[in-house]
């Protein structure tokens, strides 16, 4: 293992390259956006998998859809077959403004690769590829059978994966599912995820008057659109930021013998994490940690009257905003959403008019880890970053994992790290940690060996 980890070393650059190769492809998966860069990402990417050692390279699509990239190598049909994960496309770069670097042409900087897709999700691409190859090169063969798939609609919230996974069941069908797509605990320090916040995310808009007018001559009498929509989203949180939507806390999980085990840092890391502004207070009662993984979370994502630019004294027609409820264990999200809109009806003043329009319904995700493989996976990860792995939950969405484990029954999902704190993953400035992907790719090698030993 130690030569194979060697050959890896030696061939680093050149994946490095690959990765590179890969983020300067803009494929932003929301609607707007050039679906074509989508097209020409997935072309890049079945081009990578077919240089490194897949077989049966090939687009797959279903209608209205980005599309996905599979490949395979079946060594021997007796042995075991992992299914590895991970996704292509990208967020929209949001206020290029902001950027250090141009999002789309990646940039080396005190071993971090910046770049939009650096980390979410190319790397995890490249992760697989380097890992396979490594094996390839230096052995001939695989202790595994692999499958790979790598989705091209993730990042906007996996909106025909039902029908995909119902159109290609049976190419997908394996023992284990390996994906790379989630946070380490810190940077160094792995995590493996065993559970996912599910999301609800909403449009909101609220009209008082047919058309704007001017905020001297009717401004007192006339209801203001974009204050009645304020007033409606501040009801939704109390002071200390806890969801005041009736019942949504019902359903919530405890998680209690999970909480008891403790974590390598506390609410004073996680400020420093997200960099936190001086006398901005955490919100929550518990370490910052597990409130992220398991307790439900409510955030206005946009919000919009006018614009900046066309800011004028005028009593706005309409205002609009997007709202998010990251949900847990044992929430359903069409549940959740029918509280969401009941909770801004009762709410919206002065007879405003407001119409809520639904943008995605995704349910979490947990495991138990019983299965063995998850003690492979540990392992694994110990091996490649020389440090205890954390059992850790996830405040983001993943929409592919729960499809895929109800398709295949008890087929053990684990999700392996290759972002960190400080990756900014659908920020501005989003990068990757080059040591720590270095130490992804050499847990993935060991994984492979792993995982043959309990498959």
């Amino acid at each position: 293992m130690e030569e194979m980890i060697n050959a890896f070393r030696a061939h680093k650059a050149e994946y490095l390259d690959e990765l590179k190769a890969l983020v300067r492809i803009p494929s932003i998966s929301f609607p707007g956006f050039a679906a074509q860069e989508v097209a020409r990402s997935a072309q890049a990417v079945s081009e990578v998998l077919t240089q490194y050692g897949f077989e049966d390279v090939e687009i797959l699509t279903i209608p209205d859809a980005h599309p996905y990239v599979y490949g395979e190598i079946i060594v021997d049909p007796a042995k075991p077959t992992i299914l590895l994960y991970a996704h292509h496309d990208v967020q929209p770069v949001g206020d290029e403004s902001k950027w250090k670097t141009d999002p789309f042409e990646p940039v080396e900087i005190n071993d971090r690769l910046f770049g939009r897709g650096s980390a979410d999700d190319k790397a995890g691409i490249m992760v697989h590829v380097a890992a396979v190859h490594t094996w390839l090169k230096s052995e001939k063969t695989l202790p595994v059978n692999l499958k790979i798939l790598i989705e091209g609609e993730e990042e906007s919230g996996s909106t025909h994966l039902g029908q995909f996974v119902e159109a290609y069941k049976d190419k997908l069908e394996a023992d284990a599912m390996v994906l790379t797509d989630t946070d380490n605990f810190d940077t160094g320090i792995p995590g493996l995820v065993t559970s996912l916040r599910g999301v609800v995310i909403m449009d909101v808009k609220a009209r008082t008057i047919d058309h704007s007018v001017h905020s001297g001559m009717w401004g007192g009498p006339v209801p203001d659109a974009a204050s009645a929509l304020c007033k409606t989203l501040g009801s939704l949180l109390d002071d200390d930021g806890r969801i005041t939507i009736p019942a949504i806390y019902e359903k919530v999980r405890s998680f209690g013998e999970a909480k008891k085990i403790p974590l390598p840092a506390g609410a004073k890391a996680f400020a420093q994490q997200v960099k936190l502004l001086d006398g901005v207070s955490l919100l929550g009662e518990e370490n910052p940690y597990w409130e992220n993984w398991w307790q439900p979370a409510l955030m206005v994502n946009a919000l919009q009257a006018s614009s900046k630019k066309d800011a004028r004294s005028v009593l706005v027609d309409e205002a609009w905003a997007r709202v998010s409820i990251r949900i847990v264990p044992d929430m359903r999200a069409d549940e959740v959403y029918i509280l969401l809109e009941q909770a801004l009806s009762a709410a919206v003043p002065w007879g405003a008019r407001l119409e809520c329009e639904k943008v995605t319904c995704v349910d979490p995700w947990c495991t138990t880890t019983e299965h063995p493989a998850f003690a492979a996976a540990q392992t694994a990860l110990k091996k490649g970053y020389g440090k205890d792995v954390v059992m850790m939950g996830c405040g983001g969405t993943i929409p592919f994992v729960q499809p895929l484990c109800d398709a295949f029954g008890d087929v053990p999902a684990l999700l392996m790290g290759i972002e960190d704190p400080y990756t900014n993953a659908h920020g501005e400035n989003e990068s990757l940690s080059l040591s720590d992907w270095e130490k992804a790719v050499v847990s993935a090698i060991f994984l492979y060996e792993e995982l043959a030993n309990v498959l």
